[in-house]
């Protein structure tokens, strides 16, 4: 059975757990590099991009998980995840490293702070019908590598056209938070995408 961990050092994890579950995937939180080795996949879920980046040295994840990354290990990031995963970041505070892997640009806290905070539906382009996303003090994507597919735009008001989905081969992320909704979707497209290695 495809195994897949939740980065569970800070953020939503027992909702992510729960949506994997969800889709018939094992789901295991995952603070230490042993864990680490036990899964197949992983999902960095939303929180601080930097308090995750001082836990994650701190558990000594860090390194293994850019290593797991730089390897071909699927990841999911979401939000703050999806900070972690670029190779590039704006806005960010001195010093603030990202795991990487992802070859996207992308603009912390881009949306505003969390009085700025919102709900959308977006069009996506694995599924039929919208997605009803949920964003808060969401980060977007400024710049997307050559090999970068955009999944998911904002279609209107101050953000139209900025990207908030993309997928990169084996990596996937959002600027939202899909756990805080009932659509199970995006969890279910991850497994998909474990499953097919």
């Amino acid at each position: 059975m495809t195994v897949i961990g939740v980065f569970a050092l800070q953020g939503n994890v027992r909702e992510h757990v729960a949506m994997l579950n969800q889709v018939g995937v094992e789901a295991r939180p995952v603070r230490r590099p042993a864990e680490l080795e036990q899964v197949d996949a992983l999902v960095l879920p939303g929180g601080e991009s930097t308090t995750m980046d001082k836990l994650a040295r701190a558990f000594e994840l860090f390194e293994p998980l850019q290593k797991r990354i730089a390897d071909g290990m699927p990841v999911f990031g979401t939000c703050a995840g999806m900070i972690m995963l670029a190779n590039e970041i704006t806005g960010g505070i001195d010093g603030q490293e990202t795991l990487g892997g992802l070859d996207v640009t992308v603009r912390r806290n881009a949306f505003g702070r969390q009085v700025d905070s919102f709900e959308a539906d977006l069009d996506f382009a694995a599924f039929d019908t919208p997605y009803h996303a949920v964003f808060i003090r969401a980060p977007w994507v400024e710049r997307v590598g050559r090999d970068v597919e955009v999944l998911s735009t904002v279609s209107s008001g101050p953000a139209a056209g900025r990207i908030v989905a993309v997928r990169h081969d084996r990596l996937l992320a959002t600027s939202f938070h899909p756990e805080m909704t009932r659509d199970a979707r995006l969890h279910g497209y991850f497994a998909e995408l474990v499953r097919e290695l």
